[in-house]
């Protein structure tokens, strides 16, 4: 099977080396920090190639699915004749907040569905929430995370972590009004492109960024639930290494309250287990364990091939049907 994917960020492309699959990678879009591939974030997959759009649109390769994550990417890949997936990270009303967006909802979900009825896309979604704010989602496929690709966790650093990038265009999104009350003058390394912040880098390589888990005591998560999801990648990793998470309470929370982390109802909360957990090295061990097991159980690589490639299959049908009505 041969894949032809836009590069949205490295972290969920990097999943698709689980598939077995020969990959093309799309660099130099615009709208990123970055014109290339951004291996501080993840290698390169190992059975993949990174191409311009301009050579993947010049290029005579057959291709069994395009992998899409906008309607940007939609556009820009329709003139390649190939079964076409369109996968959503964002929830249209983040989407439309981050632009101030005024558009109808209901007109943005109609317009999509009626592109990718006339294309024969299918559309999945990364959680539960994403399908349901844009209701053009035909499954969901979550991302997934390789606990045995993580360190032992020895939470040997005093300090609790977080990564993020561009925080200061992302605050309403990332709760971080809520983060800062309830950690301000504690120990926690924030990791992430965020030129505008002093003291704050990304980590040089992924090896950087595993060894932070490993080391730092506790994961910190927030996010507003109007717009983003109780958890994201960079926190998946963060438990698949063996942190406990302190997060604020959202509705779609994957952690367990007093067992993998902390799900706290005010700043207060957080900023009173974020210290019994820097005082408690042994408990931030036993619930970063937990943590490990959740994500094993319920984010793993092979969960994620086989979702993705029931997506891929159901992409062909709709391409296949399309095409011979067309015909």
């Amino acid at each position: 099977m041969r894949l032809l994917v836009l590069n949205c960020h490295e972290a969920w492309v990097y999943q698709l080396g689980a598939l077995d699959a020969e990959l093309d990678i799309v660099v130099g879009l615009p709208g990123r920090y970055t014109s290339e591939w951004d291996r501080r974030m993840r290698p390169v997959p190992a059975n993949a190639r990174l191409i311009s759009l301009k050579d993947a649109l010049g290029d005579r390769q057959r291709y069994d699915c395009v992998i899409n994550h906008n309607i940007t990417d939609l556009l820009d890949t329709k003139g390649i004749a190939a079964p076409r997936l369109l996968v959503l990270h964002d929830t249209l009303e983040g989407r439309m907040a981050q632009q101030g967006a005024t558009f109808d909802p209901r007109e943005m979900r109609a317009t999509l569905n009626t592109y990718l009825t006339s294309v024969g896309g299918h559309a999945i979604a990364v959680s539960r929430m994403k399908s349901r704010s844009w209701g053009v989602a035909h499954g969901i496929v979550r991302n997934s995370v390789d606990t045995d690709a993580y360190l032992p966790h020895t939470g040997e650093t005093p300090s609790g972590l977080r990564v993020a990038n561009h925080v200061t265009s992302k605050r309403v999104f990332l709760a971080w009004d809520f983060h800062e009350r309830g950690l301000d003058g504690l120990p926690v390394k924030l990791v992430g492109h965020n030129a505008d912040l002093a003291g704050v880098a990304a980590a040089g390589d992924w090896d950087e960024l595993k060894r932070d888990f490993s080391t730092h005591r506790f994961y910190v998560h927030t996010a507003d639930p109007r717009y983003e999801d109780g958890f994201n990648m960079a926190m998946l990793e963060a438990m698949a290494a063996g942190m406990p998470v302190l997060t604020n309470r959202h509705p779609t929370t994957i952690v367990e309250h007093g067992k993998s982390g902390f799900v706290c109802d005010s700043p207060e909360a957080m900023r009173r287990h974020a210290r019994d957990l820097l005082a408690n090295p042994g408990m931030a061990m036993d619930m970063g364990q937990r943590a490990r097991e959740r994500v094993r159980a319920e984010f793993s690589p092979i969960r994620f091939k086989v979702e993705l490639m029931r997506a891929i299959a159901d992409a062909r049908k709709k391409w296949s049907r399309r095409s011979r009505v067309a015909a």
